[in-house]
């Protein structure tokens, strides 16, 4: 039988921290990753997307999320993709990190974002799961810088970003769901990097990187 990673092959796609795992979600893990969301990613009010996708009530939240989802993978492209890495911690799914990029060819610059279920914060994951795809984007896929945001107020986000290496990049004011947000823009190279004192284990990096258009 033809494995899907055949097919789609980020499937393949794994790496491999020392307290995660991360991979590209695919169906049968959304019901998990709609469970973790559901049981609380922010304070009530508190809301730190550009879009506030957590506030949804239940009976919405899972189908948009599985919208997203696949919407990510249907647009995935050299020109423009997106891979939505799922968090397990000992066999418990924690949130999601994902990077993705435009133009990565031209550019070399990936984006990333990121959300932890409310039981698994001040654990110190944040941080591991950023330092992650820095290092696969970095080490492996080649890019020359790596990009983020958070809410001026974010001070989490902000800390973890701050930690890594990651310098101030502009402060600009957005539409946040009818709201008007000041966001921090914070960019990562590596020579800033502050790499973590362990290594990332990667399986499937190659058929991934062919199907991003990505060689050498």
């Amino acid at each position: 039988m033809t494995e899907l990673s055949s097919v789609f092959p980020p499937f393949a796609l794994t790496l491999t921290t020392p307290r995660l795992v991360l991979r590209p979600l695919q169906d049968d893990d959304i019901p998990a990753a709609v469970e973790a969301a559901t049981s609380g990613v922010h304070d009530p009010g508190r809301n730190p997307f550009g879009t506030p996708w957590a506030e949804a009530p239940a009976d919405q939240l899972g189908p948009n999320m599985a919208r997203w989802y696949w919407q990510c993978r249907a647009g995935t492209t050299p020109e423009s993709w997106a891979l939505i890495l799922g968090i397990w911690h000992g066999g418990t799914f924690v949130g999601c990190q994902d990077v993705g990029a435009k133009d990565f060819a031209v550019i070399r610059t990936v984006t990333t974002g990121s959300w932890l279920r409310k039981s698994a914060h001040g654990r110190g994951f944040g941080k591991e799961m950023r330092a992650a795809v820095a290092l696969y984007a970095f080490d492996w896929l080649g890019a020359e810088a790596a990009e983020s945001e958070a809410a001026v107020w974010n001070a989490p986000s902000l800390g973890v970003s701050r930690s890594l290496g990651y310098e101030l990049n502009g402060i600009t004011r957005m539409s946040w769901d009818g709201k008007a947000e000041t966001v921090q823009r914070v960019r990562l190279t590596p020579e800033t990097f502050k790499r973590p004192d362990w290594q990332l284990k990667v399986a499937g990096h190659e058929p991934t990187a062919k199907f991003l258009g990505i060689e050498g």
